[in-house]
């Protein structure tokens, strides 16, 4: 048996009636929450041109996070890094690394984390950029070693040898981390049908590398707990119509709750919500407890990452709570 650790995945969500600055303070006060409670990472996601999410310049928002925090490693979940060039993420990370030694993890995304039009507005080139992923990936990684082959030097950045982590929702990205010997994050908590599969290809096909001796998976989990099992359900009415209104082309601020929400939406949209449910827990402690479990039985997982797209800023620090309280003997056996 191994013990699996909890994170927190954050998308510094703007809520309708709110801005920014609110969703940074917020986010500052999760990842305190999450260091006090033993989470063992925090991560923020790229993400553009989204009405309601606040962390697009992520490496500056990890910096006021770096800030008023201690202990809990923080990074991203992830850099798209298609969107940049290596050198421009070598030197960010590497000043966060400067600044918060030992607590810098950099997750890094091949999608543009965009629609096609915004895409193009930050790195013109779209096609060849996704296309050379892997190098812009092994790149990034010489920049930031101790001897890199490259003649340009990332100041800061060289010497930091910042943790790279490969992010995906295919089996490309579990290919990859396992060809280069990267531990891998899957994001099941949105794109959960390849979970498995992805998981089976790393773990089958990993090759050690100086970072990783063994094969470290982590996968994406919603949770929305509440005290009350009613409660922790319309808490998730919140995400569920943010979830189906960037599905039909939508994308807008996180509404408020509503009650019975899966009730007033069509079979189509019960269908898509069902799907991404799949990798979540919905309840109270014991429900959460059970929900976690199963999941870490399922796929054997070394961490889970814990996404809480909840309206209200206090009932989602309850909500982080009462997971890691429900988290507290998750173990599985290792696979």
């Amino acid at each position: 048996m191994h013990s699996v650790a909890l994170s927190i995945l954050d998308l510094s969500p703007i809520c309708e009636g709110g801005d920014a600055g609110q969703s940074f303070r917020n986010s500052l006060a999760l990842a305190q929450h999450g260091e006090r409670l033993g989470y063992r990472r925090y991560w923020l996601a790229e993400h553009h041109g989204m009405p309601g999410i606040a962390s697009a310049a992520t490496a500056v928002l990890l910096a006021y996070v770096g800030a008023g925090t201690s202990t809990i490693r923080i990074g991203s979940g992830g850099i798209m890094l298609p969107n940049h060039s290596p050198l421009v993420i070598a030197e960010q990370f590497g000043t966060l690394a400067s600044l918060y030694p030992g607590r810098i993890d950099l997750g890094l995304g091949r999608a543009p984390g965009s629609d096609q039009r915004t895409a193009q507005a930050l790195r013109r080139d779209l096609q060849s950029d996704a296309d050379q992923f892997p190098q812009d990936v092994l790149e990034l990684i010489d920049y930031m070693s101790k001897t890199p082959r490259q003649p340009v030097m990332a100041v800061p950045g060289r010497g930091t040898e910042v943790p790279v982590w490969i992010l995906g929702s295919s089996t490309f990205g579990a290919q990859l981390a396992a060809h280069l010997g990267l531990p891998y994050a899957f994001a099941s908590h949105f794109a959960p049908q390849q979970l498995m599969q992805a998981i089976r290809i790393y773990r089958e096909t990993f090759k050690p590398s100086a970072q990783l001796e063994r094969p470290h998976v982590m996968a994406g989990f919603n949770v929305f707990a509440a005290d009350d099992e009613g409660q922790a359900h319309l808490l998730a009415s919140s995400w569920q119509q943010s979830f189906v209104n960037l599905r039909s082309g939508r994308p807008g601020r996180l509404p408020p709750p509503v009650e019975n929400y899966r009730s007033r939406v069509g079979p189509g949209e019960n269908a898509l919500l069902d799907s991404v449910l799949s990798c979540a827990a919905i309840g109270t402690r014991d429900g959460v407890r059970a929900g976690l479990q199963a999941f870490a039985d399922r796929t054997g997982v070394d961490e889970i990452i814990v996404a809480s797209g909840i309206y209200d800023h206090a009932a989602r620090l309850r909500s982080y709570e009462i997971a890691a309280e429900a988290a507290e003997s998750l173990q599985t056996a290792t696979a």
